[in-house]
């Protein structure tokens, strides 16, 4: 045999030699191919299965969810239980206190935001992953607070909490009297205030306190701790089969330790998380009921105390756009008068604070006056949030104001001011006294119609922990869904009781402007 050419030569005479190269290219290829299927098909079978798709709300911050949703204990948790039930993860983004609203209509698979246990989730909640302590924290300049006995010492103490938290209901059931609660939708915002000095405290669960206080030396944690509870993952209530994986999955990373070493990666692993074991065969809601953990549980409806809540935060929505519509009145006429009869440099600023107001939302306004403008003006530190909320109504109508008021100006006789003007009245007595009392029967109506829109745009104050009348709804919403409809229509006969009356009163003065 020649060796040189040995590759090239048939094994056995029978075979063609050209056909020993093409099965050994096909034996390559089949083998080829069933490596690949043995790591791709656990690939293709995961893929087969829908998204898990988990609820949170990205704005909770640290610990929890931050850094766009790719860091934080929870979406860490995420990852590893959809990886155990053999499913891709994706978040799904929402309001904290609506995600309950959100796997009810099924919207998402589940709910994993540090969700606290309550009797209200019962046969929906999965064992503990996590068990909390609520956890005082205070400004560290702050030298009237080291217990939770020094919030009574000074009278309406400013704490604030998460809307819809444990925090919320056992602060209103214990120390509700002697403090001034406000409720904020983050926990990173209510930090920030405390930091600042603008509130005295907060109360937040452990999880975040260690976190917020352990990396801002403006933050003092108080040691003392109460109203222990548990974090649970949310299904609706007939995916049970869901909730058993789930509950597998949990039960399996507290054995192997995969909890602890993701709790420590974010510092907040402490002695209570070795009872995990004991809860992971068990309900949290199988826990002897403690008073403290009684006054978390949602009580059933108070109807006779859910109306004066309401009323109360009715009165407080009258308030606030009985005192912004006058000042946006005043700022939209004095704006209306000088771009039209002012000095020429100004109309250009005026035109722009116009078209910037009326340009961008009411609330990032908001945002950006009761969040930045302190920093620039650190007097406005201690400012009351509703005066902010009466400034950014009113600063935000005023545009409107404006446009109304220079529209109906425009629509005058222009014969009118140069006639005044030749009879020797002076500029702005011709304005003042021949021009606006015309100009202003003019815009009545649309002044009245924005009045009645400011009456619903009172709730944005909600956002700075103003308890105003969409809030309380949804607070009380919060802890009785099953009361939905009925506290809608509640709330909604309330405004239209406000807003109404303004109505039957603008259609009378667009009469009287008609002479009819």
């Amino acid at each position: 045999m020649n060796h040189e050419n040995a590759y090239f030569e048939c094994p056995s005479g029978a075979l063609d030699c050209a056909g020993w190269p093409r099965k050994q290219s096909a034996r390559s290829c089949c083998w080829a191919l069933l490596i690949f299927l043995a790591f791709a098909a656990p690939a293709f079978a995961q893929a087969e299965k829908p998204p898990l798709v988990w609820g949170m709300d990205s704005s909770g911050g640290a610990p929890y969810i931050f850094d766009n949703n790719t860091k934080g204990f929870e979406v860490e948790l995420a990852a590893y239980l959809a990886k155990e039930l053999g499913r891709i993860g994706e978040p799904a983004d929402s309001d904290w206190d609506k995600l309950p609203e959100q796997l009810d209509k099924g919207e998402v698979d589940l709910v994993l935001n540090g969700y606290e246990y309550s009797e209200k989730y019962r046969g929906m909640a999965s064992v503990p992953y996590y068990i909390y302590n609520l956890t005082l924290v205070v400004n560290a300049a702050n030298t009237d607070v080291y217990t939770w006995a020094d919030l009574k010492k000074r009278e309406k103490m400013r704490v604030g909490v998460l809307e819809g938290s444990a925090a919320q209901f056992y602060l209103e059931a214990t120390y509700g009297d002697t403090i001034a609660i406000e409720v904020y939708r983050d926990v990173a915002s209510t930090y920030q205030l405390v930091a600042e000095g603008r509130i005295d405290a907060t109360v937040q669960d452990n999880s975040a306190a260690t976190f917020y206080a352990s990396n801002d030396r403006n933050l003092r944690q108080i040691e003392e701790t109460k109203g222990q509870g548990a974090y649970v993952i949310l299904t609706r209530k007939e995916d049970s089969e869901l909730r058993g994986q789930i509950d597998a999955a949990l039960r399996k990373a507290i054995d192997d330790g995969t909890l602890e070493k993701i709790y420590r990666k974010y510092s907040i692993w402490n002695d209570d998380q070795e009872r995990l074991g004991y809860w992971k065969n068990k309900s949290w809601g199988d826990r002897e009921r403690t008073p403290v953990q009684q006054k978390l549980n949602a009580p059933t409806m108070d109807w006779d105390a859910a109306r004066k809540l309401l009323l109360m935060a009715a009165g407080m929505t009258v308030f606030l756009a009985v005192c912004s519509m006058p000042l946006a009145t005043l700022v939209g006429i004095l704006v209306a008068m000088l771009r039209l009869y002012g000095p020429r440099v100004l109309k250009p600023f005026l035109s722009a604070y116009v078209e910037l107001l009326r340009g961008t939302p009411l609330l990032l306004q908001l945002y950006v006056l009761f969040y930045m403008l302190p920093k620039l003006f650190p007097f406005l530190g201690n400012t009351s949030p509703i005066l902010f909320g009466i400034f950014s109504l009113a600063l935000n109508y005023s545009a409107s104001q404006a446009e109304h008021f220079r529209g109906a100006f425009l629509n005058l006789p222009r014969g009118q001011y140069e006639a005044a003007l030749s009879l020797g009245l002076p500029r702005w007595k011709a304005i003042r006294y021949i021009l606006a009392p015309q100009a202003a029967r003019a815009a009545v109506p649309s002044v009245t119609n924005d009045f009645v829109a400011l009456f619903k745009d009172t709730a944005v104050c909600s956002v700075i922990a103003v308890m105003e009348l969409t809030k309380q709804y949804n607070t009380l919403y919060n802890n009785h869904r099953d009361q939905m409809f009925a506290l809608a229509a509640v709330t909604a006969g309330l405004y239209l009781a406000m807003s109404y009356p303004l109505a039957l009163v603008s259609r009378r003065l667009e009469h009287k402007a008609a002479g009819r």
